[in-house]
């Protein structure tokens, strides 16, 4: 694990906490201000937890940069990111809030909001880690 790994990897978690915020902090509070006292936590609440918010995106910013690094193909940058940040968000995302759907009284459009938001976001992501990572000659 180079010095690139490091830097990659602490961008990332940046990147995935900055735009996790704006999809969900921003994009998507309003609908959650709707659950709140049913599905989701009181604002007070989830402040007293957001430290597992940073050790998630800390998870999430080093597994993408460790996991790109294993397979960087021979194709143009933005196409592996771009088809990266497709299989993270099959692997990840879409998975998750189908889950999460099925076992909370989540309504079916904020589920739609999320799997699109967050899908945009992980191939986002998958484009920055790829262009963190150039392909070696």
């Amino acid at each position: 694990m180079d010095k690139r790994f490091w830097i990659s990897g602490v961008v990332m978690t940046i990147a995935t906490a900055l735009l996790g915020f704006f999809v969900h902090g921003l994009l998507l509070a309003d609908d959650y201000n709707t659950l709140v006292g049913s599905v989701m936590r009181s604002q007070e609440e989830a402040n007293g937890m957001m430290h597992w918010m940073l050790v998630a995106d800390v998870c999430t910013g080093f597994a993408m940069t460790w996991i790109y690094r294993q397979g960087i193909g021979t194709g143009a940058t933005l196409a592996q990111g771009i088809r990266f940040g497709i299989a993270v968000a099959f692997l990840t995302v879409i998975p998750q809030f189908l889950i999460y759907w099925v076992v909370t009284n989540m309504p079916a459009a904020i589920v739609h909001k999320q799997l699109l938001f967050d899908s945009v976001r992980m191939i986002l992501l998958g484009v920055l880690v790829a262009y963190l990572n150039p392909r070696r000659a």
